[in-house]
């Protein structure tokens, strides 16, 4: 396999350097990969989607005509990072998820942050994801978002960056363990001859931390996972973590409230429940709080959440943190709280909501990639290079009628790794979402959703719009990774 024959294009590469040398970190699996023929490679890509297969590894593209369930696509070729590199991430990470925790704390709380002007008030009261049912609510340890999973971007100059965090109920560590599972079957002898540090753990870190947010006085407490039910296009991961975990999976139907006090129905009585990492949304938690026509829900979980009879996973109102216009003031954010410039840069962000630089994207749309502040998944958002120019017309409309709903940024062209595509190994975009667990402490899994964006030259990773995903290695020892067999 050579750089002439893979063609990497304008973007960084994962694995080439623009001189079309293999990086140092990625020469032990380069020489694997050129020693096996188009067939072999075949017959393991087609062996590694037949586990996905068996596992039922699947993911739900709401408004699909073809299916209601899919397959997640997985490529063969894991993407390395090494020791060194990770260790900035790491940091940049942690100190990233201290200081939203602080930032939710305080606008919970004192609010010291809008009194100083160093985010304005009318965003962070305004915001959809705002709950002011959490104002001074205890929560223990502080810990407001205990799983953050941080979307990063490599741009040309081979920098990471933030693209945007993800607080409120973060999906896609069942496929960072599941492609591990699936690499260490397809290419064995380069997993163990370069030294990956393992993700394994992460289900045993997961309930650790979701146990240390319980009350000291509850020596073992009980943890469940609530999801939305069989429908939730996630509904795959809630049931595998539950299962790692050996926790039960619930739906509301099955938790009831008595006295401020949750309990879980089971055959034998009821269950006192102690902790709850839910995957349902804000909104639909609490029929007698937020959403009256939720059957989502526990009627009365809030009430009990207030008591401190139980701990809610991710709390309520931790959207607001990761707000995309939020998101254009956490450098401030860290710089307040920490003392310290944020190790991971954010990406230039524009808002709609200031006069000058809505100006500024309206006549700029045909570069900017414009999202919708509430928005996830990859849905209300404009790619205007890619886009129509009736599609820009509409989307300007759109801005002009609600422009605080908006936020513009640059297009990123982000790094390519290769993927084996139709027999061919081609170069497509990825991005990264690590996952950060934070509770008593604050834990980085050492490795890493790698989402791939399928068709030739598109930005889109996200599964929701057909992306597909890779194992990440975090290499322990970078001597290790640059080793020849």
């Amino acid at each position: 396999m050579t750089q002439a024959a893979y063609l990497p294009g304008a973007a960084y590469d994962e694995m080439f350097a623009d001189g079309g040398e293999v990086r140092d970190h990625y020469a032990h699996l380069h020489t694997r990969m050129s020693r096996l023929s188009t067939e072999e490679l075949g017959g393991r890509q087609l062996t590694q989607e037949r586990s996905f297969l068996l596992q039922g590894i699947t993911f739900t593209v709401y408004g699909a005509d073809s299916a209601t369930e899919r397959i997640i696509p997985t490529d063969l070729f894991p993407r390395i990072l090494p020791a060194q590199e990770w260790a900035r991430i790491e940091a940049g990470l942690t100190q990233r998820l201290r200081a939203l925790n602080m930032f939710l704390a305080d606008i919970y709380g004192e609010q010291k942050i809008l009194m100083d002007g160093i985010v304005p008030r009318e965003l962070v009261l305004s915001a959809p994801s705002y709950r002011r049912e959490m104002q001074h609510l205890f929560v223990p340890h502080k810990a407001y978002a205990n799983v953050c999973g941080s979307d990063l971007i490599r741009g040309q100059d081979g920098e990471f960056a933030v693209l945007e965090d993800n607080l409120r109920v973060p999906s896609g560590v069942s496929y960072m363990l599941a492609n591990r599972d699936a690499a260490k079957r397809t290419f064995p002898g380069a997993y163990r001859a370069a030294g990956v540090r393992p993700v394994e753990r992460y289900p045993d870190l997961l309930l650790s931390t979701l146990k240390s947010m319980a009350a000291d006085w509850r020596p073992n407490p009980q943890v469940v996972v609530l999801t939305p039910g069989v429908y939730n296009s996630a509904y795959y991961e809630h049931a595998y973590l539950a299962r790692l975990m050996g926790v039960p999976l619930v739906e509301g139907r099955d938790l009831v409230v008595h006295d401020n006090t949750v309990y879980m129905r089971t055959t034998t009585g009821l269950r006192r429940i102690d902790v709850i990492y839910r995957r349902v949304d804000d909104d639909f938690i609490d029929p007698l709080t937020f959403r009256r026509d939720s059957s989502l829900g526990v009627a009365g979980l809030f009430n009990a959440y207030r008591a401190g009879s139980v701990v809610i996973c991710n709390a309520p109102g931790t959207g607001v943190a990761d707000d995309k216009a939020v998101y254009a003031y956490v450098p401030d954010i860290i710089r307040y709280y920490l003392g310290e410039d944020a190790i991971l840069p954010n990406i230039e962000t524009f808002l709609c909501r200031e006069p000058a630089q809505l100006s500024h994207v309206l006549d700029n749309l045909d570069k900017l990639v414009v999202k919708a502040v509430g928005a996830s998944g990859g849905y209300g958002m404009l790619i205007g290079p890619h886009a129509s120019t009736k599609e820009r017309a509409e989307f300007a409309d759109a801005i002009k009628a609600d422009p605080e709903n908006y936020i513009a940024q640059p297009t990123i062209q982000l790094s390519t790794a290769p993927c084996l595509v139709d027999g061919r190994i081609e170069p497509r975009h990825v991005d990264l979402r690590p996952f950060i667990l934070s509770g008593e402490k604050i834990v980085v899994t050492p490795g890493a959703l790698t989402r791939v964006a399928l068709k030739r030259g598109s930005l889109v990773v996200n599964s929701s719009q057909g992306g597909g995903s890779k194992d990440t290695w975090v290499l322990a020892d970078d001597a290790m990774g640059s080793a020849q067999p």
